[in-house]
């Protein structure tokens, strides 16, 4: 086996290492427990027995999975409404399923959000509202605030945010105040019921409040803030009529802020993100003998910016080392044209590198730890000094497939793919760097 080859193998097994680490099952094992019909989230203690009604609303990617481990904890004695962008091969019994959409709403996300909405009106200060939020929530749970937007037009409305450019904080901004469940108006519609929220991450660790564009969380973004957003990138000529006017009217209402009185009696804990994914990466290589350094500086960068950076960034730790090795978490931004091919961010992050790296014992692995890259069935791609090479013997025309935006074409070519599967999970992008 090459060193090439080897690299790129073992840039597989610390990111695969990683991802089994990032488990949602194991942080349900850290962080919430249940006895005696007592149940214990991070260091609150909720004792079910004296609820009136207890509702748990999960919804996100990892939807069906997270209750599904709750049920495994407290039994069959809770129920609720699940919206999860996947097919499961069964049901939980005792919950409503919707398949919301993704990364775009559709028509079962808006009927979720309806259902939702419903549920958690008929709640009162006896109640306790149990949600369980993972990343892919804004598109599987959505309702307009303005009944003149259709589902079509939200449709557009969310390809326009996504293709935008801009980072995930900005784009859920946007969201949130176009939204009758976002931005803390799913915990506004609990009618003062007792709220807990378990959060498994796939935004900043300081901007918990953008995770499914935050729900049941004070809204830290503001009106002005979205009309700064939507000018700056441009966004208004592509929205569609009915969002457009509402913009163009300064027509959007205000989010519930950190004051509000739905917040009186609501916790939240992170139970996992990114960093869980990160430190499992990092400690995998060390025990390779890589000198490790962990580095997310470029999170919600453009892609080339975070690669130049990246690789700037290993190429000095190597100076210094026999073996060095940079695990960066986080999302970079790529501003996809409307004709593009089949791909994601990933893997166009890895096309990018493959000619920056070319001749060199460096290897770049970047995917998602949901198992999902833009359009392309790949969680991600790795890309090494041969790769370039590589792709010219196999035909493959690297920089023409980049420009295209149809990177998975080449490294699925090139038997350079990373392939998971679906993972019902979502703590965001991990890229591992490798210098021999």
């Amino acid at each position: 086996m090459t060193i090439e080859h080897s690299m790129r193998s073992l840039a597989r097994e610390v990111f695969l290492h990683a991802l089994a680490e990032a488990n949602i099952e194991k942080a349900f094992e850290r962080h919430v427990d249940y006895q005696r019909g007592v149940l214990r989230v991070g260091g609150d203690l909720y004792d079910l027995n004296t609820c009136a009604r207890v509702l748990v609303v999960s919804f996100g990617k990892a939807g069906h999975r997270m209750a599904e481990i709750l049920a495994r904890q407290t039994g069959p004695a809770l129920g609720g409404i699940i919206a999860d962008p996947n097919q499961h091969a069964y049901q939980l019994p005792g919950y409503r399923y919707f398949q919301g959409g993704h990364p775009q709403p559709n028509e079962e996300s808006v009927r979720a959000a309806e259902a939702i909405l419903k549920s958690l009106n008929g709640l009162n200060q006896q109640s306790l509202a149990i949600f369980l939020i993972s990343g892919g929530g804004s598109a599987a749970v959505e309702k307009p605030a303005d009944p003149e937007i259709s589902i079509a037009d939200l449709i557009a409305t969310y390809r326009t945010l996504v293709l935008s450019g801009a980072p995930i904080a900005q784009i859920n901004a946007v969201r949130k105040h176009l939204s009758a469940t976002k931005g803390g108006r799913m915990a506004q519609a609990a009618g003062g019921a007792r709220q807990v929220s378990v959060l498994v991450s796939d935004v900043p660790e300081n901007a918990l409040d953008s995770l499914s564009s935050g729900p049941t969380m004070p809204d830290s973004s503001t009106i002005d803030d979205c009309y700064r957003i939507v000018q700056e990138y441009g966004m208004l000529r592509d929205f569609p009529v009915s969002v457009r006017e509402i913009f163009e009217r300064h027509a959007l209402d205000e989010t519930p802020k950190q004051n509000d009185p739905a917040f009186a009696q609501s916790r939240w804990w992170k139970i996992l993100s990114n960093e869980t994914a990160e430190n499992a990466g990092a400690a995998a290589a060390a025990k390779q003998g890589f000198a490790v350094e962990i580095d997310h500086s470029c999170d919600d960068w453009d892609f080339a910016k975070a690669a130049d950076y990246l690789l700037e960034r290993l190429r000095a730790l190597k100076n210094g080392v026999s073996k060095a090795c940079i695990v960066s978490g986080g999302e970079v931004t790529v501003k996809v044209p409307a004709n593009s091919g089949m791909g994601g961010r990933n893997q166009h992050f890895a096309a990018y590198c493959a000619p920056k790296i070319a001749g060199e014992n460096i290897a770049v692995l970047s995917a998602g730890t949901d198992g999902i890259d833009g359009n392309s069935p790949a969680a991600g791609a790795v890309a090494d000094g041969t790769t370039l090479q590589r792709a010219r013997e196999a035909g493959v025309d690297l920089a023409a497939e980049l420009r295209a935006f149809n990177s998975y074409a080449a490294f699925e070519r090139l038997g350079d793919t990373i392939q998971t599967g679906p993972t019902g999970n979502n703590v965001r992008d991990l890229r591992i760097l490798f210098a021999y």
